[in-house]
């Protein structure tokens, strides 16, 4: 079994639950996908897939050596690959296999890969949520970074120092989203919360590497306690 899928992130909604409340909610086109290469424990040292999103139309141009790729595998090609690990059980898996959304289910939690929204050149009270100094008047310290090394000793900024620079468009992991709908026939999943990258981006959607325990029953007077 492969424990993913790839997809493309279409926006985000609302959904209403049962009791009246409203939840924020992502629309995930989620497959189909095929899988372009198996590796093997034996072969290249671990158990993995290499999936490519289906789409139409299919990439304008590709190169020989991915188009011999896609026709080893028996796919047309995809323009979004990635791999993703197997976990016991996908030993069954091979080059060619459909993976579909439907091995989803409503209220599995999952964790959602993407590029985060790329911000440009930002300052440091933007890009690392500095608070600044007081803003009345003869303060002298808005928005200034404050001391960034001493002039004596090490005579340099030390790397790794937070100050500004390239904002976003990295990769983001978002995880234990909840999933709200599964709609097979549309190849779409919708997740509770927000999923990191601009509309039409390509995502990630596997299922939870650590699952939130659900939280214990609260202890009344009545309750006995543990001996």
């Amino acid at each position: 079994m492969v424990n993913g899928i790839l997809g493309k992130k279409l926006g985000m909604t609302q959904i209403f639950r049962a009791n009246g409340d409203v939840a924020p909610a992502t629309v995930v086109k989620a497959g189909p996908c095929v899988v372009t290469q198996r590796k093997t424990k034996s072969k290249d040292g671990y158990d993995a897939v290499q999936l490519g999103l289906v789409e139409m139309p299919g990439p304008k141009r590709v190169t020989r050596p991915m188009d011999g790729h896609f026709k080893r595998a028996g796919a047309n090609p995809s323009s979004f690959l990635r791999e993703i690990r197997l976990k016991d059980g996908g030993d069954g898996v091979k080059a060619g296999d459909k993976i579909l959304v439907d091995q989803f289910q409503p209220d599995e939690l999952v964790d959602v890969i993407g590029i985060s929204k790329g911000r440009g050149f930002a300052g440091f009270h933007k890009r690392h949520h500095f608070g600044g100094g007081a803003g009345s008047h003869g303060s002298m310290f808005h928005r200034a970074p404050g001391s960034i090394g001493a002039s004596a000793f090490p005579s340099r900024v030390l790397k790794g120092m937070r100050a500004a620079g390239h904002m976003g468009a990295g990769r983001v992991t978002v995880r234990n989203l909840r999933i709200l709908r599964v709609i097979p026939e549309e190849n779409t999943l919708v997740v509770e919360g927000a999923v990191p990258g601009p509309d039409g981006g390509y995502v990630v959607v596997l299922q939870a590497k650590a699952p939130k325990r659900k939280a214990a029953p609260a202890r009344t007077a009545e309750s006995p306690k543990k001996k």
